[in-house]
């Protein structure tokens, strides 16, 4: 029993930023992205009677330790939706730095999911196939949907209402992200243990909460539209809003680098210059400009001036998850 499944990694215009329950990742507030095609994972799993543990090859290489565990623990649940009690071989190859702030966790956790259910004969619809994926990495639920999903946070204590649902395809709007690549190393304060030193810490987080569903609004509205500025304003503003939520933790954080601040006064002068260009950034030191397709080449030629950058990885609005 084998099925191979591939998953593009999202960007978070609305962040995810805090969960109300870490045993089943539920989160505080709802949140909404893009799924990209420049980056993703393609996933192997195969259930056999003949294996006696659990095996996870990542990039060609045996992987043990927490991210193992990972990996076993969501298996587990979805033998236990099987009813099934085989063990599994995993096989993962990843075109996304991981744990570096470029949501490798997404499209891993959103491939072995779609492989791993595929491969013991379940039929999940994308809602259910979102539920069960939300609860081996948060964003990785959103990675079900091509173009612009939205995670929506629910209510329900067992977890039955938070799922990812799409806003628009991909086909909507070609918006482009410039991926900035300016650290692939792991970061020091991993986005779990981040966002639970934030929630429980930092006297910035309600604001944070607070300010969600206006943003939700805006951001709607503008995908709808195709209004680039309205997305662009409010995107940028979500995400120094969730960073500064990090500078009010005990202790204090950041996932910034010296250039990523650079890089991000590199798009404001851009702006200034005429030139419509916004950034992101999630839990790491890296920055997504988002732009327009007329803009790619001036945008570009500017990112790969900055001293300290590594690499510019461009990509369009990418698919939902695919069985190969």
């Amino acid at each position: 029993m084998k099925a191979t499944a591939k998953a593009h990694t999202n960007i978070a215009l609305i962040k995810y930023w805090g969960k109300r329950n870490e045993g089943i990742i539920l989160p505080t507030n709802s949140s909404l992205s893009l799924t990209l095609d420049g980056f993703y994972t393609t996933t192997s799993v195969q259930f056999s009677e003949e294996y006696t543990n659990d095996q996870f090859m990542l990039n060609d290489k045996p992987v043990a330790d927490e991210q193992f565990k990972r990996v076993s623990s969501f298996l587990d649940l979805i033998r236990q939706k099987a009813g099934k009690s085989l063990y599994a071989a995993v096989e993962s190859t990843n075109e996304v730095p991981t744990a570096a702030g470029f949501a490798s966790s997404a499209s891993g956790f959103a491939a072995l999911a779609a492989a791993g259910t595929k491969a013991l004969g379940l039929d999940l619809s994308d809602k259910e196939l979102s539920a069960l994926t939300r609860q081996g990495s948060g964003s990785a639920c959103r990675s079900i949907y091509g173009g612009f999903a939205e995670w929506q946070m629910g209510t329900e204590e067992n977890g039955t209402d938070s799922y990812a649902v799409p806003i628009a395809p991909a086909e909507h709007w070609d918006l482009r992200v410039a991926a900035v690549v300016l650290s692939s190393t792991m970061k020091k304060v991993s986005s779990r243990a981040g966002m639970k030193r934030t929630v429980e810490t930092s006297p910035f987080y309600q604001g944070w909460l607070d300010s969600i569903p206006a943003d939700m609004k805006q951001i709607k509205e503008g995908i709808n539209e195709r209004d680039f500025e309205k997305v662009g304003e409010v995107a940028e503003a979500n995400c120094l809003k969730m960073h500064a939520t990090t500078l009010g933790a005990n202790p204090p954080f950041t996932y910034w680098h010296d250039t990523t601040m650079t890089v991000m006064q590199a798009v404001r002068d851009l702006r200034e210059k005429g030139v419509p260009a916004y950034f992101t950034i999630d839990a790491g030191p890296n920055v997504k400009v988002l732009y327009l397709p007329e803009n790619e080449e001036v945008i570009e030629k500017t990112l790969r001036t900055i001293p300290g950058v590594a690499d510019i990885r461009l990509s369009r609005p990418g698919q939902g998850v695919t069985y190969l």
